[in-house]
């Protein structure tokens, strides 16, 4: 029974539970509607607000608009009215211009219709005159006729036949004179073709260039002439003692030296090292070495055959090397082995007419110039440089004296002397065998890298683009940034105070910083 009554209880507890629960959630709900209608009302207000406040602005914002548009317009209409204005002002200019001129046609046609007026009295004037001077010509004509005692025919063609005579007389002057104008042109024509001939034929006689051009596979081959941090070029270089330009030049490798035995040997040497492909300090040396010998040899075979084709016989082998070293020697743009050749050809042309030993004479002829192979390794002239090798290498006396005289450094004793003189006049002199340009412009490049060279903080100068241009090597110690701008004025002033040349000369200052570090 207890057991009943406390499950009523708990019965009754549990729906007054849940009927408070009900209660206490329909009076949250009812509060929170009441906050959300609240917020809802808040927030219809504070739109209505702001939607008034961009009403606001947006009146303002257009009545600046207008007044803005409306102060655009009337500035435009003051330019127009003014454009109108200036538009009028020259129409108005035009039109008392135009009005000026009417007038100045008006006065014109009076003053034309008065000329004409007066021309046509003058006309009639003439033409009265006229009537009157034929009437005289005729009277005239008459009384000549009865002068003569010949008509006006009969005078006129006796006129015409004097006339015809004196015309073939002059005529025959005139092509007389025609004639000998034309064999003087002929002459000087066949002259300038014949000189024009013997120029083209001296084309055996070939300038040798102070620079030589080596082709390259690729452009990649000139990084690896360089090598790392340019040790391969330094090393060919040093080995051959000439000058390697890299440059823009698109396959190619250009060498430069005055020495032209070292760049024959630097143009082998490379040729070889870009054929075998591997590119080394200890490789150049080698090909170098081998390059410089078979240049030897050549020297060599070049002094025997001169020998040979001359026919002379018994010369010291040290004599035979220089002869040959001429090969590789210009002389005003002739080559000096070519030279000799012709000069001892000439002597012993000259020593037969004269009867003099013909075989004595092309050995002087061929030895005259041997000074030439060493003159820039010993000071003084070749001339007597080349007696003193002679003279050295056992030649006669004859010889050695026939070789000082060819210019003059001792006075001629003997004919053989004067034969070869003689004969290196007429080699050198003749028309297309020597060109001064080449020298001067050998000359020209020298005075450019020494001019370049003068200046303090200069490592090395090149003279490049056939002398066109300059480039300057300093030092990244010696001369800062803003210094190599003044340098550059500053070669460019000496070289415009020093030297005369054709067009422009570009100097570029090259200055190069390197920072070098080592990971251990």
């Amino acid at each position: 029974m207890q057991i009943e009554i406390a499950l009523v209880w708990i019965g009754a507890a549990l729906a007054a539970g849940i009927f408070l629960g009900i209660f206490l959630r329909r009076k949250l709900a009812e509060s929170q509607i009441a906050n959300a209608e609240r917020a809802s009302a808040q927030i219809i207000e504070d739109a209505k607000k702001e939607a008034d406040t961009i009403r606001k602005e947006a009146v303002i914002q257009a009545k600046d608009t207008v007044l803005e548009a409306k102060t655009d317009w009337e500035k435009e209409s003051r330019e127009l009215r003014r454009e109108i204005q200036s538009q009028e002002k020259r129409l108005l200019q035009k039109e008392e211009h135009l009005d000026r001129k009417v007038s100045q046609l008006e006065s014109r046609e009076e003053e034309i219709g008065k000329g004409e007026k007066y021309l046509a009295q003058e006309e009639e004037r003439l033409r009265s005159r006229e009537q009157d001077v034929e009437a005289l010509i005729l009277e005239q004509k008459e009384r000549l006729e009865r002068l003569s005692g010949m008509s006006s025919e009969e005078a006129k063609e006796q006129l015409i036949q004097t006339m015809e005579s004196e015309a073939r007389h002059d005529a025959a002057k005139r092509i007389k004179q025609i004639e000998d104008e034309a064999r003087e042109t002929a002459d000087k024509k066949a002259k300038e073709i014949l000189a024009l001939a013997i120029q083209r034929y001296a084309g055996d006689y070939v300038a040798e260039k102070t620079v030589s051009v080596v082709p390259l596979p690729t452009d990649e081959m000139k990084g690896r002439i360089i090598g790392r941090e340019g040790r391969n070029i330094r090393a060919i270089e040093a080995a051959t003692g000439i000058d390697l330009i890299i440059d823009d030049t698109p396959e190619a490798v250009i060498i430069s030296g005055f020495n032209p035995v070292r760049r024959e040997v630097a143009r082998l040497a490379l040729e070889r090292l870009i054929a075998d492909g591997r590119i080394h300090p200890a490789r150049i040396e080698e090909v170098v070495n081998k390059a410089a010998q078979e240049v030897d040899e050549s020297i060599r075979e070049a002094g025997e055959q001169a020998t040979f084709d001359v026919g002379v016989h018994g010369i010291n082998p040290e004599i035979i090397k220089l002869i040959g070293r001429l090969k590789y020697r210009t002389s005003y743009g002739q080559n000096v082995l070519q030279h000799s050749l012709e000069v001892a050809f000439l002597c012993g042309i000259m020593a037969a007419e004269l009867g003099l030993n013909i075989k004595q004479a092309k050995r002087a002829g061929l030895l005259h110039d041997i000074g030439k192979a060493v003159d820039h390794e010993i000071e003084g002239s070749h001339a007597v440089i080349g007696a003193d090798l002679a003279r050295k290498y056992g030649e006669s006396p004859k010889i050695v004296h026939a070789l000082a005289a060819h210019h003059e450094d001792e006075k001629p004793e003997t004919m053989l002397a004067v034969l070869v003189q003689a004969a290196d006049a007429l080699s050198g002199a003749r028309p297309g065998a020597r060109r001064e340009m080449l020298e001067t412009y050998v000359k020209r490049l020298q005075d450019l890298e020494r001019i370049g060279t003068s200046f303090s903080g200069v490592t090395s100068c090149f003279a490049i683009q056939a002398g066109r241009e300059i480039r300057v090597m300093v030092s990244s110690e010696d001369v800062s940034d803003a210094h190599s701008h003044v340098l550059a004025r500053e070669i460019a002033r000496k070289i415009e105070g020093e030297m005369t040349y054709p067009g422009q000369i570009k100097v570029n200052v090259i200055r190069e910083t390197r920072a070098v570090e080592y990971a251990k």
